[in-house]
């Protein structure tokens, strides 16, 4: 199988991911080489090749791979054209692919544009595979399985689950003579935390990395208040209460909670490098739990996981990321056992390991977890098994248009950080936008 290599780039441009939906056509409209998927179901014995497309690193590579290639062992006549790179830059290939009508039969999608890509008539139907059982979802948590539905529909599948996770630096904490956060803690014990962590630094190293403008965070706060990001295709809170979590921020920011601005921006590209946990900067950050391992790796420091400030019962089991297919693939019986075997294929589940998160199978994630000895992988594993049993029902994945609502609400969070809106007026600013971008939708 051949691969090609990502280019290392920068952080994700938001504004660069939020440009290149604008280029994807509906389907209906008429997509260039595509045509409506057909049950290939066997009837077909020649050889088929799937084309593979997904983002990560090196470790997801070779897992990724070596899971495809165990497959076509068990089955010689499908092979694979793989393509993979970094996450910056994906999404704007995977649209120009679609304009194009080139769509690969296989590719991994987040659930910020999984509402989106279903809209645009992109992702295969699933929901007849999952009824007859040649899709078997049955031992997938069912709140999981249920975060890859629209409208009821199975339009793709958890290539795993992750969680929010609270990262900390357990070895700054000692040296300071601080307690590690907990699971529990309400979000004004957190930010009274981080200021005393910030001071017993001696204003060296900030507390906490400052959520403000990260959806997440905004998200569990809201379901903490029984309270949804999202209701329906609107915002599922008034100003209001997004004015209330924008000057929680404030009075942290004046208590010396959080670093500055300019470190702030450099860690909201998302890029794990710049993580201001592993960076130095900060004794916490926000992060998916998956994520620990390779954040481990980028410091000396011991690091540790526990589940975002507020009611553990505001998480719920969420899907790291979805494998899904293309609507025009010709083979799509073939894409349907694929995903069937990276779902439930206990030597698969082994190979791929915790690199995009807990395997979505409870049943291959018992075996999976029993052969974990590496320790950072193996809290990930214990905060999901804590979180399973506290968590909440799952929302409905995001509607059309989150994507330009998380890239609004760091715009936000960054004119009040940057002095050039206070919060009322940031908040104004939002909400106007947010609902005129969901309208699109």
């Amino acid at each position: 199988m051949r691969a090609q290599r990502p280019v290392p780039r920068p952080g994700l441009d938001r504004r660069r991911f939020l440009g290149a939906l604008t280029g994807l056509p509906l389907l209906a409209g008429g997509l260039a080489g595509c045509r409506p998927a057909a049950d290939d179901g066997g009837a077909d014995d020649g050889p088929i090749e799937l084309s593979v497309f997904w983002w990560g690193g090196n470790r997801r590579a070779q897992a990724t791979e070596q899971a495809l290639r165990l497959y076509t062992q068990q089955n010689p006549r499908v092979s694979f054209r793989i393509t993979w790179q970094g996450l910056a830059g994906y999404y704007d290939r995977l649209a120009t692919q679609a304009t194009g009508g080139n769509v690969p039969d296989l590719f991994q999608i987040d659930d910020t544009l999984l509402t989106e890509y279903d809209r645009r008539e992109i992702l295969l139907d699933l929901t007849r595979y999952t009824a007859d059982d040649r899709l078997d979802l049955a031992d997938l948590p069912p709140q999981l399985a249920r975060y890859g539905r629209v409208d009821e529909r199975t339009v793709a599948v958890p290539a795993a689950q992750t969680n929010a996770a609270l990262v900390f630096n357990r070895d700054l904490l000692r040296r300071l003579g601080q307690p590690e956060p907990r699971t529990g803690w309400s979000w004004k014990e957190y930010a009274r935390w981080a200021g005393r962590v910030t001071r017993a630094s001696g204003y060296r190293v900030a507390g906490t990395m400052d959520p403000s403008g990260d959806y997440r965070a905004l998200w569990l706060w809201l379901r903490g208040q029984g309270r949804e990001l999202y209701q329906g295709r609107q915002l599922g809170f008034s100003s209001a209460e997004l004015l209330a979590w924008l000057e929680f921020w404030e009075v942290a920011r004046f208590d010396g909670a959080t670093p500055s601005a300019a470190l702030v921006e450099q860690a909201d590209t998302g890029e794990l490098a710049r993580q201001l946990v592993v960076t130095g900067h900060t004794a916490a950050s926000f992060a998916w739990s998956h994520q620990l391992p390779e954040l481990q790796r980028l410091t000396d420091d011991e690091l540790g996981a526990v589940a975002f400030p507020g009611t553990p019962a505001a998480q719920w089991p969420r899907a790291s990321m979805f494998w899904a297919g293309f609507r025009g693939t010709r083979h799509p019986g073939a894409v349907v056992d694929v995903l069937n075997f990276l779902t439930t294929n206990v030597a698969a589940g082994r190979i791929l390991g915790l690199e995009r998160g807990l395997n979505p199978s409870t049943q291959v994630r018992t075996y999976v977890i029993d052969g974990l000895t590496d320790r950072a992988e193996r809290r990930v594993a214990a905060l999901g098994a804590e979180l399973d049993e506290l968590a909440g029902p799952a929302p409905a994945p995001p509607p059309r248009g989150h994507a330009a609502v998380r890239t609004l609400l760091i715009d936000a969070a960054e004119s009040i950080r940057g002095k050039r809106a206070g919060p009322r007026t940031a908040t104004s600013r939002f909400m106007a936008r947010a609902n005129a971008a969901l309208a699109k939708g």
